[in-house]
Order: structure tokens, then C-alpha cells, then sequence
């Protein structure tokens, strides 16, 4: 009871939340007594799911600051104070770095990093007018154990990271807490195809990963691994040679994306990607 509490009629918003993580945090902070906006570019959708959840919805692009300053706006707005903001939206393209089409690289730096980076841009002040609050990022453990065949993806997975903890160093005096969650392999549309390609890379579920938002915002944290273990892999990882760490990526086939990718399971996800990067 304590802990439903805590975010009983705090007000969130969540980009990317039509689908996936998003949604299925939406869904857990609703179960807490919060109040829930969600962001999508696919508004239709996100109505869709909203009025089934007991949530509103507005169309949000992350690439565009006046349209997540509309969100934002649209959020206070509608339920009040903002207390929360969870940066979600992002999309991960796999495939050789040099083949990599120019718009989708575009695409990541603008959804995954450059759309963090103007959610909490828009949304700190508000939370700094009331005196309390929380930006929490989803990020992704290949931000630190970066993956063949995904490069750009993890060096913005990366950036997300050492934003948040710089953030989190320039605002430690104020009552403003932030987090970056750090979930492996999500079994969303995202990971479509990699069953055998990421056989290896223990698999999340989206509640899972809801779980850890609704976790840090009742006891904040300013990194979480989902699962939890994986914080501790990293850092004995960190701490072995670098023959050691090529050797050990190599025994457990960390190239997978590269060689066993089932493209026809991917095709849905990367047509849909590839429409919005245009």
C-alpha cells in the first residue's frame, strides 16, 4: 500500500508508448494509481491502447521540439503537474555497419539521443518549478556491452548513459532524481529474428522492464540493469584484458546479428522503421 502510495496521482508521460516497453509501463504506473500520458508518432494506435488502459494519449515526434513541447504541454494540460517524464521512444536497425542506409543512422541519432536530449530539455524545468520529480531514460545494455551489428544503435544506447549520469551530477543539489534503465534483449517487434541470432543475450520481457521503472521511481536508482545480474557482469567484464574480453565474445558468438538475423521475421519491424527514418 506504502509503495502504490508513492505514485498514487503523480502525473507521467512516456514517448514510444503505443507498443512494447512503453505501453507495458504505461500499464504498470496506471496499476499504481498514476496518471499516465502517452506519446507515439502512430496516434491511432496509441488512442487505440490508451482508452483500453485508462490512459490519454497524444501524438508526440521526438525529432521535433515543438511537437515534444506540445506533449508536454498537452500533459500538464490535461492531468496537471507534471511529475515524471520516461524517455522510450527509440528504434534499433540491425545489420553491417557499412551498409547502413544514411536516413536510419540520422533516424537513431535523432530518436535515441537527440530526442532524450530535448525531453529533458522540456521537461526539467517543470519539474524544477515544483521542486521534485523524475526523468528516467531507457537505455539499453548494449550502451555497455556494445554489439556487432547493431553499432550505431549502441553508441546512442551509450550516449543515453553517460547523459543521464551527467544530468543526474549537475542537478544532484535539487530534488530531481533521474535513471537510466539498462534492459538486455526485450521480446518486442524490435528483437523479432534473433532467436538464434542473440541466443546467447538473456531475454526481458517488457513488464520486466516496466517493473524497473515503476521500481525506481517508489526508490530511485541511477542505473538499472534489467535483469538485475547483468550491473555486475559489466563490471567484472570491464576489468579484463582486452584478449580476454575478444575471446570471450568470440566463444559466445556476440556476431550473431551479423551471420544468423532471420530477416523474414525482422521484415515487419525494419519496413516500419525504415517508413518513419524516410
Amino acid at each position: 500500500m506504502l509503495k502504490k502510495q508513492k505514485l498514487q496521482h503523480k502525473v507521467i508521460a512516456i514517448t514510444g508508448a503505443a507498443r512494447g516497453i512503453g505501453l507495458a509501463t504505461a500499464e504498470a504506473l496506471i496499476a499504481q494509481g498514476a496518471k499516465v500520458c502517452i506519446g507515439d508518432v502512430d496516434l491511432e494506435l496509441a488512442e487505440k491502447e490508451a482508452q483500453r488502459i485508462g490512459a490519454k494519449a497524444f501524438k508526440v515526434d521526438v525529432r521535433d521540439r515543438a511537437s515534444f513541447a506540445q506533449f508536454i504541454q498537452n500533459t500538464i494540460q490535461h492531468y496537471g503537474s507534471l511529475y515524471a517524464l520516461v524517455n522510450n521512444a527509440g528504434i534499433m536497425p540491425m545489420g553491417a555497419f557499412l551498409d547502413e542506409d544514411p536516413d536510419l543512422v540520422d533516424a537513431q541519432i535523432d530518436i535515441n539521443f537527440r530526442g532524450v536530449i530535448m525531453g529533458m530539455q522540456l521537461a526539467l524545468p517543470e519539474l524544477l518549478k515544483h521542486g521534485e520529480g523524475h526523468i528516467v531514460n531507457i537505455a539499453s545494455l548494449a550502451g555497455r556491452f556494445a554489439l556487432p551489428g547493431s553499432a550505431v544503435y549502441s553508441g546512442t544506447k551509450s550516449a543515453v548513459i553517460g547523459l543521464t549520469e551527467a544530468i543526474a551530477g549537475e542537478f544532484r543539489d535539487s530534488n530531481i532524481q533521474f535513471t537510466a534503465i539498462l534492459p538486455s534483449k526485450v521480446l518486442t517487434e524490435l528483437t523479432a529474428g534473433t532467436e538464434k541470432a542473440a541466443r546467447t543475450i538473456p531475454s526481458v520481457t517488457p513488464q520486466q522492464v516496466a517493473n524497473a521503472v515503476v521500481s525506481t521511481l517508489i526508490k530511485p536508482r541511477l542505473f538499472i540493469a534489467v535483469p538485475d545480474y547483468l550491473q555486475s557482469v559489466h563490471g567484472a567484464y570491464a576489468m579484463m584484458p582486452q584478449w580476454l574480453q575478444k575471446g570471450t565474445r568470440r566463444l559466445i558468438g556476440d556476431d550473431g546479428i551479423l551471420t544468423k538475423l532471420d530477416h523474414s521475421a525482422h521484415a515487419s519491424y525494419a519496413k516500419r522503421i525504415h517508413k518513419l527514418a524516410k
